[in-house]
């Protein structure tokens, strides 16, 4: 069995629709993916109506976005309630969050000299502009120019260390966690920064987590073998996934995939 735990559509900042998605995710022969959008759900409706009597299951997710002293920490939750009230509120929230924050980053990129059309960028983001993000300004900044590629305008403009990010402040990281718990969901700590897993994984384990995402594309051996020890010390799920958001960004739906083996305690306890 071929899976894919992390895969987002045009519902944030996925460049392909959910029925894209799934069209895409049958043609690499993944057998289960998880749709697991930034702060929504909207998404995983499309995907399971586009996925039906066809060989492929789709996992119920989202990627709650939350922020602990001015980094930002994400949380995947898989198998949620979509109709739970915890995540449409924090949908709600997220809505003007995000596009305060995109209005604040594009401001600075003005001030470095690097002008973009903010209607632009909201036109990518789609008609509700939910979950407006980084990919959706870093397409605007290739059309404009400023940038030769989506990874380019991360590397020079809009990265995690570069003047003109703000992080997405929707939440705690426990405040996450939580929000998932009560969609009956299983919080996992997606891709979690090595300088700080040791720090803040007791208190996760304390608020809740029940798993970490342990493989990933770009993971080296030592980080995998070091998530995966981490995970049985503390008796949590592993996980694993492209966290794809569209070709742009050099690979293919299904060029990375993790097996059954790999993620069994996770879809065992989620009745996969």
């Amino acid at each position: 069995m071929k899976l894919d735990l992390h895969v987002h559509t045009t519902a944030s900042d996925g460049s392909r629709s959910p029925e894209d998605v799934v069209e895409a995710a049958l043609a690499a022969r993944l057998d289960v993916i998880a749709i697991t959008d930034h702060d929504t759900t909207v998404g995983v409706a499309d995907a399971t109506e586009a996925a039906k009597d066809r060989p492929i299951q789709i996992i119920p997710g989202i990627e709650v976005s939350s922020v602990h002293e001015g980094r930002e920490i994400h949380v995947l939750g898989y198998f949620v309630d979509p109709s739970a009230t915890s995540l449409v509120e924090h949908e709600k929230q997220g809505r003007q969050v995000r596009a305060d924050r995109m209005r604040a980053m594009i401001a600075r990129l003005a001030e470095q000299g690097v002008h973009v059309d903010a209607r632009e960028v909201f036109e990518r983001a789609g008609s509700s502009w939910t979950t407006v993000g980084r990919p959706h300004l870093a397409r605007a900044l290739v059309e404009a120019g400023h940038a030769s590629s989506h990874a380019d305008a991360f590397d020079r403009l809009i990265g995690d260390r570069h003047p003109a990010y703000i992080p997405a402040s929707l939440a705690s990281p426990w405040d996450a966690v939580r929000v998932i718990l009560e969609a009956d969901g299983l919080p996992v700590w997606a891709h979690p920064p090595a300088d700080l897993l040791e720090t803040l994984l007791p208190r996760f384990v304390q608020s809740g987590l029940r798993g970490i995402e342990v493989y990933r594309p770009r993971n080296h051996p030592e980080l995998v073998l070091r998530l995966e020890r981490r995970a049985r010390a503390h008796g949590l799920f592993m996980s694993g996934g492209s966290d794809w958001h569209g070709p742009e960004g050099g690979a293919e739906l299904g060029d990375f995939f993790v097996t059954a083996d790999e993620v069994a305690d996770l879809i065992e306890a989620g009745g996969l």
